[in-house]
């Protein structure tokens, strides 16, 4: 199990340099390989878009979108005017794509977003990891069928599969489920509520009064019955 200082995000040792300077845990990253190297075999050419995310780096992202200086967008993929919301709303509007620094599954080193990197080249496609690139005759969406078949032999899930009406879909994003698992049923909020509110962080006090709704729906998507 990792420490809580990895799992938030602020404490790196836990992981292991995997293709083009990403990295994951040693686990994640051999089980990755293991499926790479499997789906090429199949024509398939799974490349990481995205992989471990320090707590600063997921920082400065929400910053960004809550500043207004880069593009929040709603479900249909419309521009959302950040200035016309209150902070609870700016919240809620921003953690349909992103997570709050520190509760980032992207933190654990057992989460990475994939894509088709043979697929996009041969179309000339610049990859803006939107569903529709997953879906149809998008450049992604044999490789997301191949996922969808295969992915679990090698222990990885999707934890963003379906919209739950809080975070978005998100076809990309896979988790190494072993470790993920174990992460998520030990995450203490406390410890992420204590990082919080030692750091700058945009919306800090819309973030705190809805910390156990963020956590249950938006790190864990899960359904409030």
């Amino acid at each position: 199990m990792i420490s809580s200082a990895q799992y938030l995000g602020i404490e790196e040792s836990h992981l292991v340099g995997i293709a083009s300077g990403h990295r994951l845990t040693p686990d994640a990253a051999a089980a990755f390989i293991q499926m790479q190297r499997a789906a090429a075999a199949e024509g398939i050419d799974i490349a990481i878009a995205s992989s471990h995310r320090s707590f600063d780096r997921q920082s400065a992202i929400w910053q960004a979108k809550w500043q207004g200086q880069r593009a929040v967008l709603d479900i249909h993929q419309q521009a959302v005017d950040m200035q016309a919301l209150s902070d609870e709303q700016k919240l809620f509007a921003i953690l349909l794509y992103s997570a709050i620094p520190g509760g980032s599954r992207h933190h654990w080193g057992t989460d990475l977003d994939v894509y088709d990197a043979r697929a996009c080249a041969e179309r000339g496609h610049a990859l803006q990891l939107v569903a529709s690139e997953y879906h149809d005759n998008g450049p992604c969406a044999a490789m997301s069928l191949w996922l969808e078949q295969h992915a679990h032999t090698y222990g990885f899930y999707r934890p963003y599969a379906e919209f739950h009406g809080a975070i978005a879909a998100e076809p990309w994003h896979l988790s190494y489920r072993p470790q993920a698992r174990e992460i998520s049923d030990n995450f203490d909020v406390e410890q992420l509520v204590s990082l919080l509110r030692t750091q700058c962080v945009a919306g800090k006090s819309a973030i705190l009064a809805h910390i156990d709704d963020i956590f249950y729906r938006y790190i864990l998507n899960k359904v409030r019955l």
